[in-house]
């Protein structure tokens, strides 16, 4: 595990999308995993500047989606099919037919939920997912408690992470959907590269745990320890209660020695 620690949001989101496009000038048909909230905004908003000034192309790009709530209309306004459209879709050049957002309806799930995995494998697995981390320690909606060879199944939603949403929903916990569709662990695990942005004093204890603690489904984000390849991006605050902090410093400070060499 690589942990990259920068003084603010902005530059880890430089970094990131700075991965995904030396990975994608190397590897026209890259796959992309893809992760909603805050964080990953700033990415999103890098690799569109990338694709509009620089010229980068999407268009044999295909994503997935880690998760999205049950039983909204996908047209919702929080629903992450609208998240997606409005931060990255609309305005670069990927294939609606290479778009995949799980469905928001329980409706033959178990069905839906193969098949998923199933468009996974087909196009020979994810090469990077990007990843955010809840404060409870959650990836996707793999809430605390998930089986860490979980794959893509629908789950109930802790009451912390309904808290958490409600800014989304006007403040109202009783209007967040209860249930989501998400990748599973097992899922996350077998994919090439992740990159795992954080930010704030609010995922610092979870941060922590997942870098440093023991390795446990009461913290699914720690299954990333046993991953070959996790990229960890973090700003100062995140960090601040990680142990290492001037270890990871250095190592990656050396990072960059060695690749001006």
């Amino acid at each position: 595990m690589e942990v990259i620690i920068q003084p603010s949001h902005h530059q880890l989101a430089v970094i990131a999308s700075e991965i995904i496009r030396d990975a994608l000038l190397k590897k026209l048909n890259l796959v992309l995993g893809l992760a909603t909230g805050s964080t990953p905004i700033g990415l999103y908003k890098a690799l569109v500047r990338m694709h509009k000034e620089d010229g980068l192309d999407f268009s044999r790009v295909t994503t997935f989606n880690l998760d999205e709530y049950v039983n909204i209309p996908r047209e919702h306004p929080q629903s992450y099919h609208t998240f997606m459209a409005k931060h990255f879709f609309d305005h670069v050049n990927i294939s609606v037919e290479n778009q995949h957002i799980p469905q928001n309806t329980a409706e033959n799930h178990e069905t839906f939920c193969a098949r998923y995995e199933e468009a996974i494998e087909r196009v020979g697995g994810i090469d990077i997912q990007v990843l955010g981390i809840g404060t409870d320690g959650h990836i996707g909606f793999n809430e605390v408690g998930s089986s860490l060879a979980s794959r893509t199944r629908i789950v109930t939603l802790t009451e912390s992470t309904l808290v958490a949403n409600a800014i989304h929903f006007g403040g109202d916990v009783s209007t967040v959907p209860e249930m989501a569709i998400t990748m599973g662990i097992g899922t996350i695990m077998k994919v090439k590269q992740c990159l795992l942005l954080a930010c704030g004093t609010s995922k610092s204890e979870a941060i922590a745990k997942a870098i440093e603690g023991p390795i446990t489904v009461m913290m699914p984000a720690s299954a990333l320890q046993m991953h070959p390849n996790t990229v960890v991006l973090i700003d100062e605050a995140a960090a601040s209660n990680l142990k290492e902090v001037e270890y990871y410093k250095r190592s990656y400070a050396n990072k960059l020695k060695l690749e001006s060499q």
